[in-house]
């Protein structure tokens, strides 16, 4: 992997919220622009910016028309060009969401294929025979509710979609359909992109037959991962992906892989199989799941969550590090406190996960501690999931409080509000009416107060990522973890030949005991700390504030 991309620290832009440059209410490329200053002072290389081509937004955009057109809400090909530009004038990567495992049932390859069996496009999707009685092929289940299967009169077949209706799967084992897919990542790397973030790639390979599933979490249809994840050709496909578009390119490759064990994962990533630099894996974020899956009321143990990081760094030989995105609750609402405490654990968070091993994600917001909705009603939202989710719910005879506060938790839209820029009307996100409502704590919690205030996150976010970036330990050095059977405190150190560091983090509301490793004592100095500590001389025993975070230096 190239020295640029193991230095590369991720900012995911969620573009329809992040900045309005016309006052229209959708955040947009000339808004994006206008911020690169803002991203460049945080201390990000790189941003990951989610699907901005022409859509109809079913699924905000993971809906795609058209790959080579951009959707005008958000700008013209002229304003891409220039804020590519711009990025990369000042030192920035510019990474696309390549959403290649289905497209929009509006894209002109579908709306060919539904014509009939025997057209250009009629196998450039998954289509199969319906059963005798005419219901759908099996009882696969769609990731948003429902069937996977769709039925279509003129071929008097169904198609599969793993996700919405809207976004019917292409069938990765025709060879024309690939290469049409390669022609189109070579348009965006021809034109400067670094790279692609690949949604779902861990499902393009299907099973040649498809099967019942289990039914499981309560639901009606069978889970739609299985026997669509890692399939027989998968491997094979992004090999070949690597050798016709990805290596003739200094691009970075990161893979969305839903339901990938470690072991697997480690296919993808081994630089001697020629794959992807990297993968997302999703285990750490199963820590809270319970009867009804995601929207479960339970809370997760830290001892899990440590668990599962520690597996993914002794397994895999380069890991992307997040805790939230575009489709997960905020961090400091789900693994810290985003009450008394919030400013606190927002930093002892990020100083946990960015400092391991791999290439840190943040998602936009992090940097100033957003958090959680905490709605009042359903209609409040417009995730599509989380609609389904709470119908099924009360289809369960879940109660109506019970229901929403299983939403409450985990609905995409927590993360999707619109960027808290300053205390003005929207947040100063736009001077028109936000295409989703912004967070009610927005005047508390902003880019300006942060900037303003003794005990700012954002600069924090600046110091961490500074020695994130340069400290050679940080970046090649080996993970161990420390402790695995502590209930309240996650402790690692990295090591290489340049030495070794202890990161320490404490996930109690309370202050807990820490004891130094004996190589430490007296002969290490604190390199960042969530409350300043300085301390000159480190004693036997610490004892960690509140979410504490703390990084020590041997030496």
């Amino acid at each position: 992997m190239s020295n640029w991309k193991k230095k590369a620290v991720v900012y995911e832009v969620y573009v329809q919220s992040f900045n309005d440059s016309n006052g229209d209410g959708i955040g947009d490329l000339p808004g994006l622009t206008e911020k690169l200053d803002y991203l460049k002072n945080l201390g990000v290389n790189t941003l990951w910016l989610t699907p901005i081509f022409k859509s109809p937004l079913v699924d905000n955009g993971y809906d795609i028309a058209d790959y080579e057109a951009i959707n005008p809400i958000y700008g013209s090909m002229e304003d891409f060009d220039y804020m590519l530009e711009k990025a990369h004038e000042k030192g920035l990567k510019i990474v696309m969401d390549l959403v290649v495992n289905h497209t929009s049932d509006q894209h002109k390859w579908f709306q060919e294929s539904k014509k009939s069996k025997d057209n250009p496009y009629s196998d450039y999707y998954i289509w199969r025979d319906p059963k005798a009685d005419g219901s759908a092929p099996t009882n696969l289940g769609s990731a948003f509710g429902g069937s996977a299967w769709t039925y279509v009169p003129k071929r008097n077949q169904y198609y599969l979609h793993l996700f919405a209706k809207e976004q019917p799967d292409l069938n990765w084992n025709n060879p024309k359909m690939r290469q049409a897919v390669y022609k189109m990542m070579r348009f965006w790397l021809n034109k400067g992109v670094d790279g692609f973030r690949m949604d779902s790639i861990s499902f393009i390979s299907k099973p040649k037959e498809f099967v019942d599933a289990p039914l499981m979490d309560h639901k009606k249809f069978g889970a739609y991962y299985v026997g669509n994840t890692n399939g027989p050709h998968i491997h094979e496909y992004l090999q070949e992906m690597n050798r016709e578009v990805l290596s003739k390119y200094d691009c970075i490759s990161i893979g969305e892989t839903p339901h990938t064990s470690a072991k697997e994962a480690d296919l993808f990533v081994n630089p001697d199989r020629h794959e992807l630099d990297m993968v997302f894996q999703f285990e750490h974020m199963h820590v809270d799941y319970g009867e009804y899956g995601r929207y479960s009321d339970v809370k997760f143990k830290m001892s899990d969550l440590r668990r599962s990081m520690t597996s993914w760094q002794d397994g895999v030989s380069w890991n992307s590090l997040y805790l939230g995105n575009h489709d997960q609750p905020r961090i400091v609402s789900r693994f810290g406190d985003d009450g008394k405490y919030r400013q606190e654990s927002a930093k002892m968070l990020a100083t946990m996960i960015i400092l391991q091993k791999g290439t840190p994600f943040i998602f936009e917001g992090e940097e100033i501690g957003m958090t959680d909705l905490h709605i009042k009603s359903i209609d409040e939202l417009k995730d599509l999931e989380a609609h389904n989710n709470y119908k099924f719910f009360l289809s369960e005879n879940l109660n109506s409080e019970t229901a929403l506060k299983m939403i409450n938790r985990k609905t995409r839209d927590n993360a999707r509000t619109p960027m808290q820029w300053n205390n003005s009307q929207n947040a100063g996100f736009t001077s028109g009416k936000a295409w989703i409502e912004v967070n009610p704590n927005y005047k508390d919690i902003n880019v300006e107060e942060d900037l303003n205030s003794n005990g700012s996150i954002y600069k924090y976010y600046q110091r961490l990522l500074d020695l994130k970036k340069n400290d050679k330990i940080l970046v090649d050095g080996n993970y161990d973890v420390i402790d695995s059977d502590d209930s309240d405190i996650y402790a690692y150190t990295r090591t290489s030949s340049d030495g070794q560091i202890l990161i320490i983090c404490s996930f109690a509301p309370n202050k807990v005991r820490f004891d130094m490793p004996k190589e430490y004592i007296h002969n290490s100095k604190v390199l960042l700390s969530n409350y300043n500590e300085n301390l000159n001389d480190i004693p036997e025993t610490i004892y960690l504030k509140p979410y504490e975070g703390i990084v020590i230096k041997r030496g």
